[in-house]
């Protein structure tokens, strides 16, 4: 049995010992939706960072950075930043408005049932987009490490170890999951900075002139081919600590800004994240989870500049890949775990490798309880229920069943889409987030006048102008020579030309929102306005 093949399997052993645990403690609605509101302010820090610390930030940004230098380190600026917008605006009103999901917060002053209905909707479409880039950085990992096991057998596994944790173990399973992958993954990483650093002499000189001594090229119109430009132009040879590798052309810097635009907001919108903020008994919990949080991630982010610029300089771009026929085949994803077994050997490429796995493996559960508590807890209980008396096995039994339906669509997407690069996927599901979520949730805490049609309107041309810009976006579209590695799903050139939509759909997102509040007026939304403020900042009547 191989070393990597070891540590995969000793860390699904420990996480399912704690989804046994847990399953004997999880009986209620309360104890699966929000692990009994248990959870510590301290602990919860290391949950919200263990969500947050994904695939896309372990493997995608190291991956960008390898391949782009300077504006793959944009995704990590923009992750860094973003939680400051939770911080400030966020974690606290959530905390004592909500209940359950990000729709209970919707409606404590918007009560019709479109409101849950549209949250979950949007809730679902974020979360599906997020487990597929996951996912897809589970098969890369898997059949880099054990060839035996190909890539959508990877995506299968990962799919039945994730409803595993969630049917049986419910939120404290996934909140003690996320916290030791959140150990795990800080230590791998903080060991791979160090090793990283020793092979400049832990001098920031030597290591950022070899960073400089790293170039790549693009083409001002068009795509590089074979070393020349399609117009006959030579091409732009930049340096790694020099920006335009990935953002250039006419697109390139308004694209980037909707990038930022997307990670800013986006946070602050993502479903897995919010219902974390339900899982402390107060206010002052809530608010030190956040603190310890934005410590932990913080750091990570920081240290994401040696694995991305130190598989640059120690790997290089042109040896990252998986070989396939005798042909080294790229793959940005295999960034992190290819530097480590340039610096540390087989050994340590299966412990990064098994720490990528489990941070994985965690994340996607966290996904699918936030998904899965938004389809029975806002749709079957409050829409088709119509809010009546419940049976607590009832709903516990449907958010259950929504999350294995909601496990098999993101597999049979995750293989449909296993090329991409898993941050860019991730990018994608902060732009629905930012779009659809983040105007409704804003505007419901800070604006007496918003009401139900600015509600619906708003969440509805956000999630709409969002999806179908991705859609018309090169992440979808695009014409790939002949024999091209990784294929665009249509065929044809792209209709939107930025690669990430937030820029455009979220303030049509505002605007549709301020707008539907202004064409309408909604005294009931406006008269519980004063309680949603007193309680949002104080916490009293909160559960």
């Amino acid at each position: 049995m191989s070393t990597a093949l070891m540590m995969f399997l000793g860390f699904i052993a420990l996480t399912l010992g704690i989804t046994y645990w847990a399953s004997r403690r999880t009986q209620t609605t309360a104890d699966f939706y929000s692990a009994g509101r248990s959870i510590t302010g301290f602990q919860n820090g290391w949950a919200v960072a263990g969500d947050y610390m994904s695939a896309a930030s372990f493997l995608g940004i190291a991956g960008l950075i390898a391949f782009y230098g300077y504006d793959g380190f944009m995704y990590s600026v923009g992750w860094l930043v973003a939680y400051l917008t939770v911080l400030l605006l966020v974690a606290e009103p959530l905390r004592n408005t909500g209940k359950f999901t990000m729709a209970d917060v919707l409606a404590f002053r918007l009560r019709s049932p479109a409101v849950r209905t549209l949250a979950a909707v949007s809730t679902l479409t974020v979360s599906l987009v997020y487990m597929i880039a996951q996912m897809v950085g589970a098969g890369s990992l898997v059949s880099l490490l054990i060839p035996s096991i190909s890539f959508n057998v990877a995506i299968v596994m990962v799919g039945v170890l994730m409803l595993v944790y969630v049917i049986f173990g419910g939120m404290l399973a996934t909140t003690w999951v996320q916290i030791v992958k959140a150990v795990l993954l800080m230590a791998g990483t903080i060991l791979l900075s160090i090793l990283v650093m020793a092979r400049f002499g832990f001098s920031f000189t030597e290591f950022f002139h070899a960073v400089a001594g790293v170039t790549g090229k693009f083409c001002e119109v068009g795509t590089l081919k074979d070393g020349a430009c399609p117009n006959g132009a030579a091409p732009i040879v930049r340096d790694y600590t020099q920006p335009g590798l990935y953002y250039h052309g006419k697109w390139g810097p308004l694209s980037l800004i909707s990038l930022g635009v997307a990670l800013i907001f986006g946070t602050a919108g993502l479903p897995h994240i919010l219902v974390r903020f339900y899982t402390v008994p107060s206010a002052k919990a809530a608010r030190t989870s956040v603190v310890w949080a934005m410590i932990l991630i913080g750091s990570f982010y920081i240290m994401t500049t040696f694995l991305g610029f130190g598989a640059a300089t120690l790997v290089g771009k042109a040896n990252i890949g998986v070989m396939k026929a005798g042909v080294l085949v790229p793959n940005q994803n295999l960034a992190a775990p290819l530097l480590a077994e340039k610096i540390g050997g087989e050994v340590f490429l299966s412990f990064i490798a098994a720490i990528a796995f489990a941070t994985i493996l965690a994340v996607v559960a966290g996904l699918t309880i936030a998904s899965s508590s938004a389809f029975a807890h806002d749709i079957w209980f409050s829409v088709v229920k119509r809010g009546e008396k419940h049976d607590e096995r009832e709903q516990v039994l449907v958010a259950r069943v929504a999350a294995v339906v909601i496990g098999i669509l993101s597999i049979v997407l995750a293989i449909a889409l296993k090329s991409l690069n898993v941050a860019f996927l991730v990018g994608l599901a902060f732009a629905i987030a930012a779009s659809a979520n983040v105007p409704a949730i804003l505007l419901t805490l800070y604006w007496r006048r918003f009401n139900t049609t600015g509600m619906v309107a708003g969440m509805l041309v956000g999630l709409v102008a969002s999806v179908v810009l991705i859609l018309l976006s090169p992440a979808v579209m695009g014409i790939d020579p002949a024999g091209a590695a990784a294929r665009h799903l249509i065929q044809a050139q792209p209709v939107f030309p930025l690669d990430n939509p937030a820029v455009v759909s979220v303030p049509l997102g505002f605007l549709a929102a301020i707008l539907g509040s202004l064409m309408t007026r909604d005294p009931a939304a406006e008269a519980a306005y004063d309680e949603l403020n007193v309680r949002a900042n104080t916490g009293l009547g909160a559960a």
